[in-house]
């Protein structure tokens, strides 16, 4: 079979991609080895926030005697939440099953690999060998979870075992306290395990404004989960019981089950990649343009494997902007202007510049923060830890980066987004009316607080 453009990956960004594609009239075919949606849909994104909404209506729960509804002591059944996140997850696969039907798009069920800069070798489950060419390709097969000499799959394990787990760990160490690590930590923790973090650095969510990740270390604590900062892995011991960790301090951490979540890795190994000459980074990541391109000209590389951000939307916009170019439609992509979500508890979001971004840099800035404490629809809701913070220009006056902390976090922050991506001032946003009572009254306020003038703080 002939097509105008093959994918290698049916993730977020593969997937996208195959669909946009056949609205602008190609004939496409995706090749994945495991079932569409990637990472994302089974591993990561939807399966965990799933639980996320599990443990909100836990909490929700344990607060009613605060709104005056008396509740007897809510029981977990960890079954029926494993369940109907697998649920959930089946629901949007036949979606997006149904899509591919719909479309005309081929689905080939196996690995691929490149045999020329035109033909894909496609090894299916069972062995068979087959062969189909492509006037352009597009690599879309993302990153799997980093592993250690220690990990098992069972009393070592990874974000992929932690998800399909029957039952839930009365001891949970995990190690590594970025995005991943943060929100399985905050579920379990919800869910009544004992959770202990270890991270090697100063501090948690490294990459987020330092005034929230250092505001998120104490919520953690108030949670019940402990926080070990600079603090080294060092030796991972097996016995009867479980599981232990032994840092560089010396102590010793047990546990029934260690989480490893240090990064991911990128699946660029058996593609073919080398007899081809696509460039490659140090890690094995595979080198684009703007255009997502390769150097080889008709071959494409999006996603997670092009080490660009790591993050299921800009999987999806790289993969739309790879098939605009490859029907003739110049675009470019621009990472300047990128939300980030990460579900804990509370909810964080952020886009644009952060504090440490501007001091690095030497950007000069003027800062509004308006707490959702002061806020009434936060106390009406009973949900007011956090904050709204606005980094602006102090000449321009122009939004720089927006950073919140806070109930409904990931869904306010696509408003500062759009501030951001428009170039707005810090003034536009305080004038413009926003609902009361809303949470998003913070972002007005924290926008009039730039210019010393929120009405209620």
């Amino acid at each position: 079979m002939r097509y105008q453009i093959a994918i290698i990956g049916g993730g977020p960004g593969g997937y996208v991609a195959a669909i946009r594609a056949a609205q602008l009239g190609a004939k496409v075919a995706v090749i994945e080895k495991a079932r569409l949606g990637g990472t994302c849909l089974h591993w990561g994104c939807i399966p965990t926030k799933t639980l996320v909404a599990g443990v909100e209506n836990l909490h929700a729960i344990k607060k009613a005697g605060e709104f005056g509804i008396t509740t007897a002591n809510p029981v977990v059944d960890f079954q029926r939440l494993m369940e109907r996140k697998n649920q959930v997850v089946d629901r949007l696969l036949t979606g997006i099953n149904y899509l591919f039907k719909k479309n005309k798009i081929d689905l080939y069920q196996g690995t691929g690999k490149l045999l020329s800069p035109h033909k894909i070798e496609v090894t299916k489950a069972d062995g068979v060998i087959e062969e189909i060419a492509a006037e352009n390709i597009i690599i879309a097969t993302g990153s799997e979870p980093a592993l250690i000499e220690s990990y098992d799959g069972e009393r070592v394990i990874t974000s992929n075992e932690a998800l399909a787990l029957s039952e839930i760990p009365k001891r949970l160490l995990v190690v590594g306290g970025g995005v991943i690590g943060s929100e399985l930590a905050c579920i379990f923790a919800g869910l009544g395990a004992e959770v202990t973090m270890v991270e090697i650095m100063p501090t948690i969510l490294l990459g987020v404004d330092k005034e929230i990740s250092r505001l998120l270390q104490t919520l953690f604590k108030r949670r019940g989960i402990t926080v070990k900062t600079k603090a080294k892995l060092q030796e991972i011991r097996k016995n009867q019981d479980g599981v232990a960790a032994v840092l560089d301090t010396g102590e010793e951490l047990a546990a029934d089950k260690i989480l490893i979540s240090i990064g991911r890795t990128f699946n660029s190994c058996g593609l073919g990649l080398e007899a081809l000459g696509v460039e490659q980074g140090p890690r094995g990541e595979i080198m684009v343009n703007s255009r997502l391109q390769t150097n080889v000209p008709n071959i494409y590389a999006i996603g997670d494997i092009t080490n660009k951000i790591q993050l299921a939307h800009v999987a999806s916009a790289q993969g739309i902007t790879a098939v605009e170019n490859i029907m003739g439609n110049p675009k470019e992509m621009d990472y300047d202007v990128v939300p980030s979500c990460i579900f804990t508890f509370p909810e964080v979001a952020g886009v644009g510049v952060t504090s440490q971004q501007a001091e690095e840099q030497g950007i000069s800035i003027k800062t509004g923060k308006f707490p959702f404490m002061a806020l009434g629809k936060a106390q009406a809701t009973g949900e007011t830890d956090g904050f709204v913070k606005i980094l602006a220009d102090p000449v321009s006056d122009r939004i720089l980066g927006v950073h919140i902390v806070g109930p409904r976090a990931t869904d306010l922050i696509a408003e500062a987004t759009l501030a951001v991506k428009l170039r707005a001032t810090a003034q536009q946003l305080a004038e413009t009316i926003h609902a009361h009572p809303t949470l998003a009254e913070a972002v007005m306020e924290a926008a009039e607080a730039v210019h010393g003038r929120s009405i209620h703080i």
